[in-house]
C-alpha cells in the first residue's frame, strides 16, 4: 500500500468539483492530519466540504501529529505544516498539496517528499473520471 497524506486544498477542491471519488480509485487510503480535518470541518469551509467531512469515508484516516519541531514547518499554516510533518513521520510515498502558489522554499518542494496537486492528479487520471 502506498502511503499518501493530503493537505486541505486538494481534498477541498476535489469535493467542490464532485471528483473526490477519484482518490480511492488511485490510492487505497489517504491520511489526513488532525489539523487538516479541522480546517475541512471549520464553519468557513464550503457546505459541501463540511457535509463530506461529517460522513468521512473509510478510505480516509485522520491521524494526530504530535510535534512539529521543524522551524520550517512551524512557519507554514497549520494544515500544510502538519501534512508535511505527518508525511515525513509516516515516510509517505506521496503528499497531495496545493502547489499553485509556486515553488516554496518553506513548503513541500523543499523537503524530500514526492508532491502532487489536485491539478496534476486530474489530467493524469482522466480515465478514472468516466
Amino acid at each position: 500500500m502506498r502511503l499518501v497524506v493530503a493537505d486541505t486544498s486538494p481534498i477541498r477542491y476535489l469535493v467542490q468539483i464532485g471528483q473526490i471519488d477519484l482518490l480511492p480509485r488511485l490510492f487505497e487510503k489517504i491520511f489526513l492530519p488532525a489539523a487538516v480535518a479541522e480546517e475541512l470541518r471549520h464553519p468557513s469551509a464550503p457546505p459541501a466540504v463540511r457535509a463530506w467531512m461529517s460522513q468521512i469515508p473509510g478510505w480516509v484516516e485522520v491521524s494526530p501529529v504530535t510535534d512539529i519541531d521543524d522551524p520550517v514547518l512551524q512557519a507554514l499554516d497549520p494544515g500544510e505544516g502538519s501534512a508535511i510533518a505527518l508525511a515525513l513521520s509516516l515516510k509517505a510515498d506521496l503528499i497531495l498539496i496545493d502547489d499553485r502558489k509556486g515553488p516554496s522554499p518553506r513548503g513541500a518542494k523543499a523537503l524530500p517528499l514526492p508532491a502532487r496537486s489536485e491539478c496534476s492528479i486530474l489530467p493524469q487520471n482522466a480515465a478514472c473520471l468516466t
